[in-house]
């Protein structure tokens, strides 16, 4: 298996899929993040900070307002500390979870506003995996 962390969607399946209207019913995605060692802006600038610190203070915040105004809902966000099960050369450095009511965050990736704070997804993030993954209640599970 071949693992390759990307920034945008750079496939024809995936840049068509996101033109689909997707699966019926609430999408969960999951984000595996790698963040820079240190934030890389192209006039140079805070190249002093890390990508992570740059990215939480910069990104997360507006990003998180943009998620709940397309109806999603951050379930999770935490660092990745320790592989259990299986084998890797590199992790990734956080993990977060976001619920949408359907394909909504396709309309938010295309928005001027998250446009406007993609400078500081490409200055902090060396890439990053995005999984959408359909909403499978577990009976007798809160």
């Amino acid at each position: 298996m071949e693992i390759k962390n990307e920034l945008y969607p750079v496939t024809e399946e995936q840049q068509r899929s996101l033109g689909e209207p997707g699966p019926d019913g609430r999408i969960v995605m999951v984000n595996l993040l790698k963040f820079r060692e240190r934030a890389s802006y192209p006039d140079g600038s805070d190249s002093d900070l890390s990508g992570r610190d740059v990215y939480c203070q910069r990104f997360v915040e507006p990003a998180a307002r943009l998620i709940r105004e397309h109806g999603g809902r951050i379930l999770y966000d935490g660092d990745v500390t320790f592989l259990m099960c299986g084998q890797a050369d590199d992790l990734w450095d956080q993990v977060a979870v976001v619920e949408y009511p359907n394909r909504s965050f396709v309309a938010m990736l295309r928005s001027d506003a998250l446009q406007a704070l993609t400078v500081h997804r490409e200055a902090t993030l060396e890439g990053q995996l995005n999984i959408e993954t359909t909403w499978n209640p577990i009976p007798g599970a809160d």
